[in-house]
């Protein structure tokens, strides 16, 4: 059994046949990618990277992951953006909601850092790392980026004092360029343990890359079934599967058939907590990949029921620029019954006896219609469980469903110019060698 998608209820928003009038370009964008003549076409290593990852592959990251998870109570993960969003939404989806308050003697906790430049955010961490047996995963190709080559910095210097400059080597992890690049150099001259970021796969496309598995694999999950889910899934979305038949292909003429109709903004919404990372991810997926030339739709994310009670009110009643994609569980891994009370002060007795996910799916369900009802198209991602195989689904559904979406928009989906601006000016801003010019022109606008 597959993840499956339901586009009906944003069919009906549309002309008859608007989705099907986009067949012939979303078969021609899939087709460039598989060619490898769409814009960016020097990182499309990840379009049949589930299936190219061998056996032999993943023992080498599981055994490296033993290594750490038998050393480390704790273990933090340096990366920002793609080196660590998909890592953890793959993490929080499988993992207890409560690991923090669990003395879990079986699995280090894992952190992440070197995602932000928050100094109490750092200094609470060094402090919480004071006295442990704590590992680092340092994700990054260029070992450069601001945000994590200073918490590495800083990291990795406490690991030393803690631990000793040999046992820190033991569990102080690389993942990076094969060649070049500050943190490879740093990697060989330490003798780090290491692993190689493909140059043809962009961050927000590698967390079936080690940059995602390896911090997976230390968390104690499960990379094979993660991986078989995405070799499933690749197969369901193959450039010959019919356009009728293929998710990710429907998923991407709908949102771009949307789009062309007003619809702006999507909003990636779940009823399971867990999947708030898993959200953050697609954020950046689609952002980064579809936000160019003044073009795309602008991703956003709810947590329902939660949110309804904050942002429901907008959704029902506001501006008509937007559309949902639901992710349905369709089966919680755990059973709870509602209890009954006597004295009913609460008025909820005509539950009793229900499983809590029946009150979820009801107000799913209540939602979509209210929704829909409000002039909202609503898509569904029905979602059999939550575990590694359908988890693996889920992102190469979404990778595959970016890659061709772009394609049909227009843009090159595997770049990011935009995202340089901000760190021009911040180098700028702080004096960095080299840009003495820029600080020049930045402080005299400041000026003025």
């Amino acid at each position: 059994m597959n993840i499956s998608l339901d586009i009906t209820k944003a069919q009906s928003f549309l002309a008859a046949g608007a989705v099907e009038a986009l067949e012939s370009q979303v078969k021609a964008a899939q087709q460039s990618l598989e060619n490898g003549t769409c814009p960016g076409n020097d990182f499309l290593g990840w379009l049949h990277l589930p299936s190219s990852i061998t056996p032999e592959f993943l023992q080498e990251v599981k055994d490296c992951a033993q290594v750490i998870r038998e050393n480390c109570e704790a273990v933090v993960v340096a990366g920002i953006g793609g080196s660590y969003l998909g890592a953890k939404a793959v993490i929080e989806a499988l993992g207890n909601s409560f690991s923090w308050l669990i003395a879990d003697k079986k699995n280090p906790t894992i952190l992440f850092a070197g995602n932000n430049i928050g100094e109490d955010y750092l200094a609470e961490l060094t402090d919480y790392l004071k006295g442990k047996k704590f590992g680092i995963i340092n994700i990054s190709k260029s070992g450069t980026t601001t945000e994590t080559a200073l918490a590495f910095r800083l990291l990795k210097k406490q690991c030393e004092d803690q631990l000793g400059k040999e046992n820190a080597k033991k569990v102080i992890v690389a993942v990076t360029d094969a060649v070049k690049g500050a943190a490879r150099t740093c990697a060989t001259k330490e003798g780090y343990k290491t692993f190689v970021i493909p140059d043809n796969v962009g961050g927000r496309f590698s967390v079936l890359t080690p940059v995602g598995l390896l911090p997976i694999a230390c968390a104690g999950f499960d990379i094979d079934a993660l991986v078989s889910g995405a070799v499933d899934m690749e197969k369901a979305c193959g450039k010959d599967v019919p356009f009728a038949e293929n998710p990710a292909a429907q998923y991407a003429a709908v949102r771009n058939a949307l789009y062309q109709n007003g619809k702006k903004i999507e909003i990636l919404i779940n009823y399971q907590p867990k999947l708030h990372f898993m959200s953050e991810w697609w954020k950046q997926l689609y952002g980064e990949s579809e936000g160019k030339d003044n073009k795309g739709i602008f991703p956003a994310s709810c947590d329902f029921t939660t949110d309804l009670h904050s942002m429901g009110q907008w959704i029902q009643e506001g501006e008509r620029t937007i559309f949902e994609t639901v992710i349905s569980v369709e089966k919680p891994n755990c059973k709870m019954l509602f209890p009954s009370d006597e004295e009913n002060l609460d008025g909820l007795n005509f539950l009793a006896g229900k499983r809590v996910d029946e009150v979820n799916k009801m107000a799913e369900l209540g939602t979509q219609l209210a929704h829909v009802d409000g002039g909202v198209p609503n898509i569904r991602i029905s979602v059999p469980e939550l575990n590694a195989y359908y988890i693996g689904q889920l992102i190469y559904f979404f990778e595959i469903g970016c890659g061709i979406s772009g394609n049909v928009l227009g843009v090159n989906p595997f770049n990011q110019p935009g995202v340089e601006a901000y760190k021009k000016n911040m180098f700028a801003l702080l004096e960095k060698p080299g840009y003495e010019e820029e600080t020049k022109a930045i402080k005299a606008r400041l000026a003025k």
